[in-house]
């Protein structure tokens, strides 16, 4: 199904956003639409041919515009429409603003009264109708669509009050409120212009992933090399890197050695050494040694690209929370505008109940008059009431803070499939936990070496276990490899033994190499002062590769799945945090009571089959466990669907990444604490946001409603409340936030 994503511009609250996916979801076709009020995206996913110009269409009729500009482009012009908005709105208003107050708190008069007059709704109407008009249209466009949105309380707002000028000139005795409408015009600019600003921090995230890439490469070709765009990179050609440059695609290394600063993918401070055959990811950074590259991956199919088409679906998607938020914006806007009309009807009508209330604050606050006329007072009170509300800030709680967590989390290597994952992960008790690949590095390593000669024994192992594919062969190999100072001894008659061991003849001798069973069947006998230590090796869960010859028995390596080094460290993190952590394998049990008792493990069972990790993940979740699942294998894929939230190693197969809500990039297992831990942080911060948003509604509104607020002061709290929402949202930015 294709899926479009453009950009919205005029969108201010999250009644907006409502509007605009109401309508596109009309549109024949359209399946689903997600717009998102932070990054001024529309993500469309429809059947059929459907054009751009159609989507626009249907955008601009409720009074947006759709673009199909860069992200970072349209940020950047939507502040700066904003800032020549703010600017020229300000140049008109200042002057009247300050005759104004003047007159009002000093009664100092400059200029003739009626002079003033016609200069207030000449100047208030340049700021509310020419500098202002995207805001009156969409407004207008409000009553045609009968969907109402912060635009519109502003406009009927300014509307209402430049409308007292014009009954103040032909001779009303209506106070004058047009410079009132032009200042809550401005003010409206400056928190515009500032939520531009503060929503483009929010969304940082993607625009640095984005300015990563690398922008040229040295193409390698008959004549030498050619300096040419990333872009123009295609699959198979050769690249050479040299020391400081970043790798320009993911690739193989063809030529050369040397370390590379991976902390882009991984969040890993530490550089990893590079030889040939190594496969590279594009945009790090080749710290030493020159290299030839065969780029494998180009465009959207690269590492960086998938992060960030990730990352973007993430921040995009809406989590259950903000299903409140949603809800209580959905009717909020017209809701506003019953109080507004009840507040003036009230006024009008029925004074003396509010005059009371008045006439305690009149001493306090200078721009409450006990007495006044009662439609002045009736109107003073209604566009208090349309422009204190904001479900701007409700709009905006759970949104900013959801982007700037998993932004955050990106830049540990930690890489969120869908917000409700980090919504869920908060809750999360009990861990579960695959042994190879999560705990362990999943590939065999020689642990411990027993041997009366030490020297014969490596040399012989060496010569024999070279001719082997055997993993545990290549392993004892790996190992011996460092220690080799003279020539391998020469081996003849080379035989494997699937599932037992290999054969083959050194210095006209029958020697052997594998289990204790296969050398019994040799008739080789090992040693009983020797026996003991083997099968305590046994115990622990070990492999042992026994090295003999038709004579005697030389000596044995015990091999084990090597702990990954952060994995005791990451499960005593995690058990901070109050988590039940079980292991779950396939392994032995011997290997299993090993590991989880060097990494302290609560709970393990071992000897699983896929369907049993299951039905054992089942088996918590019926007893009231949130469970998180851990895993990097094919194997792990099912039960990675049925855990509550499922964490995929990022250097397991991709069937397993696919599974999972979380990919932990660095294979680390102390991502899944830095997860939860961003997860509470970022969850604190959206309870913290729709708090203070219904706290300051709730306060404010009825001071609105009793004619207590200023229009002014109320339109500076209304643009000081997002602000504060988005301000509090970027904490988690900091460090130890």
């Amino acid at each position: 199904m294709p899926e479009a994503k453009f950009t919205v511009e005029g969108m201010h609250c999250a009644s907006c956003v409502m509007n605009v996916e109401k309508s596109l979801s009309k549109i024949k076709g359209v399946k689903h639409v997600s717009v998102d009020l932070v990054t001024k995206s529309a993500r469309i996913s429809y059947e059929g041919n459907i054009p751009f110009e159609e989507f626009a269409t249907v955008v601009q009729n409720i009074g947006y515009q759709l673009l199909q500009q860069e992200e970072k482009n349209a940020e950047e012009a939507f502040a700066r429409k904003e800032k020549i908005r703010l600017v020229l709105s300000w140049v008109f208003t200042l002057p009247i603003a300050i005759l104004m107050l003047l007159s009002m708190v000093f009664h100092i008069s400059i200029l003739p009264e009626m002079t003033l007059m016609y200069i207030n709704v000449f100047v208030s109407g340049i700021v509310i109708f020419v500098i202002g008009s995207p805001v009156i249209r969409a407004t207008l466009l409000s009553f045609k669509n009968l969907f109402f949105t912060m635009d519109s309380l502003i406009g009927i707002g300014t509307i209402a009050s430049f409308s007292t000028g014009i009954l103040h000139l032909v001779g009303s005795s209506i106070e004058d409120f047009s410079v009132v409408g032009a200042m809550i015009m401005s003010i409206n600019h400056i928190g515009n212009y500032l939520k531009e600003l503060s929503t483009g921090r929010a969304s940082e995230a993607i625009r640095k992933l984005l300015e990563l890439g690398a922008k040229h490469a040295h193409l390698i070709t008959e004549d030498g090399t050619l300096d040419v765009p990333v872009e123009s990179l295609h699959v198979g050609d050769k690249v050479l890197v040299k020391p400081g440059e970043k790798i320009p695609s993911d690739g193989i290394i063809l030529d050369g050695t040397t370390t590379i600063d991976e902390s882009l993918a991984t969040g890993e401070s530490l550089p990893v050494d590079k030889q040939k055959g190594s496969p590279v990811i594009g945009s790090t950074i080749n710290l030493s040694g020159a290299i030839v590259v065969r780029i494998e991956k180009v465009g959207k199919d690269t590492f960086l690209s998938k992060v960030i088409k990730l990352v973007e679906e993430a921040q995009a998607s809406k989590v259950p929370i903000q299903e409140l938020a949603d809800k209580v914006t959905s009717f909020f806007v017209p809701v506003i505008l019953v109080l507004s009309i009840i507040s003036f009807v009230m006024w009008y009508f029925f004074p003396q109940y509010g005059q009371s209330i008045r006439s305690f604050f009149a001493p306090l606050l200078p721009w409450i008059t006990p007495e006044g006329d009662r439609l002045s007072l009736a109107l003073f009170a209604a566009i208090a009431t349309l422009v204190i509300a904001c479900p701007c800030a409700l709009g905006l709680a759970t949104p900013t803070a959801l982007m700037v967590g998993m932004g955050k989390a990106a830049s540990h290597g930690i890489l969120i499939r869908k917000g409700e994952a980090i919504q869920r992960m908060k809750d999360i008790n009990t861990l579960v936990l695959d042994k190879t690949g999560t705990i362990t590095e999943g590939k065999p390593v020689v642990s411990d070496v027993i041997a009366g000669n030490e020297d014969r024994l490596f040399t012989t192992a060496y010569a024999l276990e070279s001719l082997s594919e055997h993993p545990l062969a290549k392993a004892i190999v790996a190992f011996l490899s460092p220690l080799q100072t003279t020539q391998p001894l020469k081996v003849t008659n080379f035989t494997s033994f699937p599932g037992k061991g290999v054969h083959g003849i050194i210095n006209d001798t029958h020697t052997f190499a594998g289990s204790i069973a296969f050398l019994e069947e040799q008739g080789i006998t090992i040693p009983e002062n020797i026996q003991d230590n083997l099968h305590a090796l046994l115990a622990e869960g070990k492999t042992l590769v026994s090295i003999a010859t038709e004579k005697e028995w030389i000596g044995a390596f015990a091999l084990a799945d090597a702990i990954k080094k952060d994995s005791q460290k990451a499960i005593q993190l995690l058990h901070s945090l109050g988590l039940t952590i079980i292991m779950l394998t396939g392994d032995n049990k011997k290997s299993a009571a090993a590991i989880a008792g060097k990494v302290g493990i609560d709970h393990y069972e071992a000897e699983l089959l896929p369907e049993d990790k299951i039905a054992a993940i089942r088996k918590l979740q019926s007893n009231g466990k949130v469970v998180a699942m851990v895993g990097d294998g094919i194997n792990d894929a099912p039960a990675l669907k049925q855990a509550d939230v499922g964490i995929a190693i990022g250097s397991g197969t991709d069937i397993a990444i696919e599974s999972a809500d979380i990919t932990l990039v660095g294979g680390s297992l102390l991502g899944v604490y830095e997860a939860i831990v961003v997860s509470r942080k970022t969850f604190e911060k959206i309870r913290q946001n729709l708090f203070w948003a219904f706290f300051y509604n709730g306060i404010a509104i009825p001071l609105a409603m009793f004619g207590i607020l200023h229009p002014i002061i109320a339109e500076l709290a209304m643009a000081m409340s997002s602000i504060t929402v988005v301000t509090n949202s970027l904490s988690l930015r900091q460090r130890n936030s």
